[in-house]
């Protein structure tokens, strides 16, 4: 049996400002773009990894209000779970992504427990780190 990660959901307060983020600075493809019902749902991803992705939707997007105030709450403390990406030149990432307006959270460094990384955070909150490809 063989299993891998089709995708996975990313909470953002705005999905177009989002896909500023996501699509213009960390270079990720749209994969795919689907609306209903007054949301948006945007799947993101790397042609190093065909058919994993990452979908961008807001905290109400397909869930009940109660459902969706508790996540948009949760959103704006800034408490989800980080992402962590790889990038084969992370420096260039980080000034990028600054460049675009970011908030750094960490200027890229060494890590005494592993690779070059640094952090910062998405138009939404989210808190996002880049490490340096092995």
């Amino acid at each position: 049996m063989t299993i891998s990660l089709k995708f996975t959901n990313l909470t953002v307060n705005d999905v177009d400002e989002a896909l500023e983020f996501y699509r213009d600075g960390l270079g990720l493809d749209v994969q795919n773009d689907v609306s209903s019902g007054g949301f948006r749902w945007v799947t993101v991803g790397s042609s190093d990894q065909p058919g994993v992705g990452i979908v961008l939707s807001a905290p109400h997007a397909g869930r009940s209000q109660a459902d969706g105030d508790a996540l948009q709450e949760l959103l704006t403390k800034g408490v989800l779970p980080l992402w962590v990406f790889r990038s084969d030149d992370v420096d260039a990432t980080f000034e990028k992504l600054r460049a675009a307006g970011a908030e750094v959270l960490q200027e890229p460094m060494d890590q005494g427990w592993g690779p070059r990384d640094c952090a910062l955070r998405d138009p939404s909150g989210n808190v996002v780190r880049i490490a340096q490809a092995e």
